[in-house]
């Protein structure tokens, strides 16, 4: 009997329950660890290797592993790659297609994909992250199983991975939102990330602070309406509890509530406000 895997975002998709997780900006192990082993409601975390400071080789595997280190119920560790979609393009799904090997073979649980317009795109990056006859994804990498827990070897890996794995998808660009059904009709795109920021500032808005603009609220749920039209999970990036209870209720399946350095300014400005004697104020723009 094959060893199960450590994967705790997967299975509360599976069980259509909404899954809470964290953002990684910070490199390092043991702040990944920190961060990770908060709260037993984390679900999922995100390594950000596009906008974060964490480099995707060797960096990204380094946390996976770390954060795979706290046990079974550690949080699923998935990947943000540098590589936007127009990158798939290129033949082979160009360095979008090294990069989520690169992820993937650290051990992640999944890859999220930014700015994806094109069901092409799509149809690309589902390719690099499935291993034939599904993808053309390789196979070598001696590591990649020791961050799915204990007892599961290289041979449990390769049956499984492509049930697993998960491939996220960002929404966050004009073309993105306009092709959207074609993109979620892809076999093999688990689900699309709402990017909030980017999806402001393509239809010439500003950014949310704290909430998106009323225009943008529109577009955020008519995605939402349309992932689930297509049987496809809805994620979204958050900066607060108070907002992810909010797209809880609305329906996501998958909600960001903070980021480590968000948490870490956050916590250490009202801490200080406090031992003075100040009221708090909100938090500021941004991650």
């Amino acid at each position: 009997m094959s060893a199960p895997l450590a994967h705790p975002l997967l299975q509360a998709f599976r069980a259509s329950k909404p899954a809470f997780g964290a953002w990684l900006t910070l490199p390092g192990t043991l702040s990944a660890r920190a961060a990770a082993a908060a709260s037993p409601h984390l679900s999922w975390v995100a390594i950000d290797c596009e906008h974060g400071m964490v480099a995707l080789n060797p960096g990204a595997g380094e946390l996976v592993h770390a954060i795979a280190g706290l046990g079974p119920a550690a949080p699923s560790a998935i990947v943000r790659v540098p590589a936007t979609g127009a990158c798939a393009d290129a033949p082979g799904g160009g360095s979008a297609g090294w990069q989520i090997k690169y992820a993937l073979d650290a051990g992640a649980r999944g890859v999220v994909v930014p700015m994806v317009n094109t069901r092409a795109q799509a149809a690309a990056i589902v390719a690099a992250a499935r291993f034939p006859p599904q993808g053309v994804r390789g196979f070598g990498n001696p590591f990649t199983q020791l961050a799915w827990g204990p007892g599961v070897s290289a041979s449990d890996y390769l049956a499984r991975a492509n049930d697993a794995v998960l491939v996220l998808l960002q929404i966050e660009t004009r073309d993105g939102v306009q092709n959207l059904e074609e993109i979620l009709s892809v076999d093999g795109v688990d689900g699309v990330f709402i990017g909030p920021y980017d999806l402001s500032l393509a239809h010439g808005f500003p950014p949310p602070s704290p909430d998106p603009h009323p225009e943008v609220e529109k577009l955020i749920q008519q995605i939402l309406a349309t992932s689930h039209a297509k049987n496809k999970k809805c994620a979204i990036y958050c900066i607060s509890g108070k907002q992810a209870a909010k797209r809880a209720k609305e329906g996501f399946d998958m909600i960001n509530v903070t980021s480590d350095s968000g948490a870490m300014t956050d916590g250490l400005s009202r801490h200080l406000a406090d031992a003075v004697g100040e009221e708090g104020s909100a938090k500021a723009f941004g991650y």
